[in-house]
C-alpha cells in the first residue's frame, strides 16, 4: 500500500477531534495561502464557504423575471409562481422560500455572481467536486488541492513544530467530519477526520491494532505522530469556544436547521479570537432529481426548504457575528459542484446540469447581480442546460487578491493561470478590477443571428486578453479562441457552417469580465 492511499482513506485524514455543541470539529493546518492571509492590511480577514453538496438548482433559486413565460414552459411541473418571486432587480428574484437573503440583499450585504461554473462541466458529484476543490480544468486530474499546494510547498515538514507562538490556532477549520480535498498534498492530506472518538484514542495513544501488518504498521505510525501533533490545536479551539456566547435570537430555538447550527459554532470560533482564516461548513440535499418541489423519495427535504433554511442560517450567522463585533472581518461564499438542466424531468426534478449562481455575503461585498441571467430557449430539450458566464476560479482568484490581498503571481501559481478579478468587493487591495459593463448590449454582438455559415462578433471590452467561447446548448465549450486587444471595440469571427442546427452561445471574456450572448445556427 502507498502512503498517499493509505492517506486518502478515512483514517488518513488529518483533522482535530474536537466536539462543540453536539458537532464535529476538523482543523486544518497552514498553507502559504493561509500564510498570505496574516500580511497587512487582511491580517485579520475570514472567508467562511458554504458547500450546497448534491448541485443546487439555480434557475429556482435565482427565478429570471426577464424570461418568465420561457422559464415556466421549461418547467411547468416546478416553475415558481412569478408573483411568489422576492424581487431583486427587474430582470431576477429569489426563489420566494429566501426572504431574509432578500432582506440582506436589500441592506447591502449580499451579491449575486449568475451562472458560475467551467468551460466543460463534468455531471458527476464526485468529479465535479474534485474540479472545484483542486482548480484545475475539466480534462485534468489533479491530485492536490489549491489550498494543500500552498500548504506543502511553504511547510513541507508539517507537523512538526506546529502549533506554536506564532501560529498557535489552526488556520482553517471545518465543521463536520469529513475534511475537504481542497487541503490534499502530493503526499497527504494534511489534517485527520475520525467519526469514531475510538480509533483517534488508539492512533494518539500509540495503540497499535493487533491485526496491522509491518506494511500498515509503518503508515499508522505515520498518522500517530500527525494525530498527537493536530491534538494540540484543540486546546486553543476550546478555549475560543469558551470565551464567546452566540448574541444572536435569529438562530432556530431548535436545532431543525444543520446549516444554521454550524454558522452558529463559526461565529462563536470567530469572536472568541482564533486566528483561523477559513472555516468550511456543509448543506446537503440538493440532488434534486424528483419530488423537487414537494419533497419525497430522492429528495426528502424539498428544495425550498433547503433554500429557507440556508437563508435562515446566513442571516442570524450575519446577525450574530454583528452583535459579536466582528462582522467586518468576515466575508461568506456559497457554491455547489454544478447546477440543474433548463429543462425539468418527468418525475417533478431536475438533472445534472452545469453553471449556476453564486452568493457572495458580507458587510464588504457590492450589491447587486454580476452578470445576466441564462438564456431560455423557446423549445428546450432535457439536454439544454446553463452556459458558464463565470469560471468559478474567477471567484477565488477575487477572493485571494481583493479579500485576502495575496499578490497575483501567487494567486495566478495557486490556479495555474491568471483568472483576473470581479467587481464584487467594496474593501479590497488595489488591482485592476475589470467591472460588468454596464451596457452590456453593447458589449458583444452577433451578426447574422440566426446564421447558417460565418459569424461576426463584434464587441467592446478594455485593453489586455480576451477570449471569445462558443458553448452548445447543453453548456459544453466546444471552441475558444484568446487574442490580446487594444482596447475599445474589435471584431472576430466564427465558422459554423460544419456546426450542427441549434441553440448556441457566444461567451466572451475579459479579466474578470463576461458577456454571454444566444446564437442560433440554422440551416
Amino acid at each position: 500500500m502507498k502512503r498517499r492511499s493509505f492517506l486518502r482513506t478515512g483514517a488518513g485524514l488529518a483533522t482535530l477531534p474536537v466536539v462543540l455543541d453536539g458537532l464535529n470539529v476538523s482543523a486544518y493546518a497552514r498553507s502559504p495561502l493561509l500564510e498570505a492571509l496574516d500580511a497587512a492590511p487582511c491580517q485579520d480577514r475570514v472567508l467562511v464557504l458554504i458547500q450546497m453538496a448534491g448541485g443546487n438548482d439555480g434557475l429556482n433559486t435565482v427565478i429570471p423575471l426577464d424570461q418568465y413565460g420561457l422559464y415556466k414552459n421549461a418547467r411547468t411541473n416546478i416553475a415558481i409562481e412569478e408573483a411568489k418571486a422576492l424581487k431583486l432587480t427587474d430582470a431576477a428574484g429569489l426563489h420566494p422560500q429566501m426572504g431574509l437573503m432578500q432582506q440582506m440583499y436589500t441592506n447591502g450585504t449580499m451579491r449575486v455572481v449568475q451562472a458560475v461554473g467551467y468551460p466543460v462541466p463534468n455531471y458527476s458529484h464526485f468529479r465535479s467536486t474534485d474540479i472545484w476543490m483542486s482548480a484545475s480544468d475539466a480534462e485534468q486530474v489533479i491530485a492536490t488541492g489549491w489550498m494543500g499546494r500552498y500548504l506543502e510547498q511553504a511547510y513541507p515538514g508539517f507537523p512538526d513544530g506546529y502549533p506554536n507562538a506564532t501560529m498557535p490556532d489552526p488556520l482553517a477549520i471545518q465543521i463536520g467530519t469529513v475534511i475537504s480535498p481542497a487541503l490534499e498534498g502530493t503526499t497527504a492530506n494534511m489534517g485527520m477526520a475520525f467519526t469514531d472518538p475510538t480509533t483517534y484514542f488508539n492512533i494518539t495513544n500509540q495503540n497499535t491494532p493487533v491485526s496491522v501488518g509491518r506494511r500498515a504498521g509503518t503508515e499508522l505510525r505515520y498518522i500517530r505522530d500527525v494525530g498527537q501533533q493536530i491534538e494540540k490545536f484543540a486546546n486553543p479551539v476550546k478555549a475560543a469556544a469558551a470565551k464567546a456566547k452566540n448574541k444572536s435570537g435569529k438562530y432556530p430555538a431548535v436545532r431543525t436547521n444543520p446549516l444554521a447550527d454550524q454558522l452558529k459554532i463559526v461565529a462563536q470560533l470567530i469572536a472568541g479570537g482564533l486566528k483561523t482564516k477559513i472555516y468550511i461548513v456543509t448543506h446537503t440535499g440538493f440532488d434534486t432529481h424528483s419530488y423537487q418541489v414537494t419533497g419525497g423519495a430522492g429528495s426528502p427535504v424539498p428544495h425550498g426548504t433547503l433554500l429557507e433554511q440556508m437563508s435562515v442560517a446566513i442571516d442570524a450567522f450575519q446577525d450574530d457575528i454583528k452583535l459579536l463585533g466582528v462582522q467586518d472581518r468576515v466575508l461568506g461564499m456559497t457554491f455547489s459542484e454544478f447546477g440543474r438542466r433548463i429543462k425539468s424531468n418527468a418525475s417533478g426534478g431536475t438533472d445534472h446540469g452545469a453553471a449556476a449562481p453564486v452568493f457572495l455575503f458580507g458587510t464588504s461585498v457590492k450589491k447587486g447581480v454580476l452578470g445576466q441571467n441564462p438564456t431560455i430557449p423557446a423549445s428546450p430539450t432535457s439536454e439544454d442546460n446553463v452556459p458558464m458566464q463565470y469560471d468559478f476560479r474567477s471567484v477565488y482568484s477575487t477572493i485571494l487578491r481583493n479579500w485576502f490581498c495575496v499578490d497575483a503571481a501567487t494567486t495566478e501559481k495557486l490556479l495555474f493561470r491568471d483568472f483576473g478579478v470581479l467587481d464584487v468587493l467594496t474593501s479590497s487591495a488595489p488591482t485592476s478590477v475589470i467591472d460588468d459593463l454596464a451596457t452590456p448590449s453593447l458589449a458583444l454582438r452577433l451578426g447574422p443571428n440566426p446564421s447558417h455559415s460565418h459569424v461576426t462578433v463584434a464587441y467592446e471590452a478594455p485593453q489586455g486578453a480576451v477570449t471569445m467561447s462558443l458553448f452548445d446548448g447543453t453548456g459544453q465549450q466546444i471552441m475558444a479562441h484568446t487574442e490580446m486587444h487594444s482596447g475599445g471595440t474589435a471584431t472576430m469571427g466564427i465558422d459554423v457552417t460544419s456546426i450542427p442546427s441549434g441553440q448556441y452561445y457566444v461567451r466572451i471574456g475579459f479579466g474578470g469580465g463576461a458577456v454571454v450572448r444566444p446564437l442560433v445556427v440554422a440551416r
